[in-house]
């Protein structure tokens, strides 16, 4: 089956006000008419009106890094997928690993977002990965299987329509180490093996597996080339529009 490639954009903690807009008015001009792929950009909640605005009457879509599972109350610094969805968010990452190991965010508190992000009706990207001492161990198969098996506990089959998976190994992430494509495959392949397993084959092979660790245009055809990578979830070459672009064209 042909997926349509999804390449995303995570600004993470980075940009300003006028760069945000300057840098998203700069892919809406180089970027805006493509679509033979989906393209996103997820930048601060406090950006994300300045770039939705400069990607009006673009393809590209606007997510955010994170959301909380409730939609309103006593929730101090939290931002809901009711508030995302009012300023013009398409998208969600949840799972990320720096939400994980950084900020402690576990199995069962990604699945409630999940969950809470799919009835706000938000397209989810779900970061599943594993640290460089788990790899090491040989536990990449086991780590990505858990966070697969307990992040999409009580999805149905329809709702995983709405999201795509992200690996990112952990080791990779603005590391400038980078997974080789067949390292990859391999954890691509075995993921949507997975997916088969807890819903079925047919599901398996529509459902899109992106991959994000240190991807550069000079790496990214190649990544993307795999046959079970879908996408990417880009870092730091999202920052700029010529990396960005470069990274799309290559794949054009």
């Amino acid at each position: 089956m042909s997926r349509k490639l999804f390449i995303a954009g995570n600004w993470k903690m980075n940009s300003s006000a006028a760069s945000s807009v300057e840098v998203a008015g700069g892919m809406a001009a180089q970027l805006g008419s493509v679509d033979a792929v989906d393209l996103a950009i997820c930048p601060p909640f406090v950006y994300i009106p300045g770039v939705v605005e400069a990607f009006k009457g673009s393809n590209i879509g606007v997510g955010a890094q994170n959301m909380y599972f409730e939609d309103n109350g006593a929730f101090t610094g939290e931002i809901s997928g009711q508030m995302l969805k009012d300023i013009g968010c398409r998208y969600v990452i949840l799972g990320h690993s720096e939400r994980r190991h950084v900020l402690g965010e576990t199995d069962q508190l990604i699945n409630t977002k999940i969950k809470k992000a799919l009835s706000d009706g938000l397209e989810i990207m779900f970061c599943v990965g594993e640290l460089l001492e788990e790899r090491k161990a040989d536990q990449t198969t086991a780590v990505v299987t858990r966070q697969v098996t307990e992040g999409l506990k009580d999805i149905s089959r329809d709702a995983m329509s709405s999201i795509t998976i992200a690996y990112e190994p952990v080791w990779a992430i603005g590391t400038g180490e980078t997974a080789t494509p067949e390292q990859a495959q391999e954890v691509h392949a075995m993921t949507r093996g997975l997916i088969g397993e807890l819903y079925d084959s047919e599901l398996a092979q529509a459902v899109r597996i992106q991959y994000g660790g240190s991807v550069k245009p000079g790496n990214a055809a190649e990544l993307l080339g795999c046959p079970d990578v879908d996408g990417a979830l880009v870092g730091g070459a999202s920052l700029t529009v010529e990396d960005f672009a470069g990274i799309v064209n290559s794949v054009l």
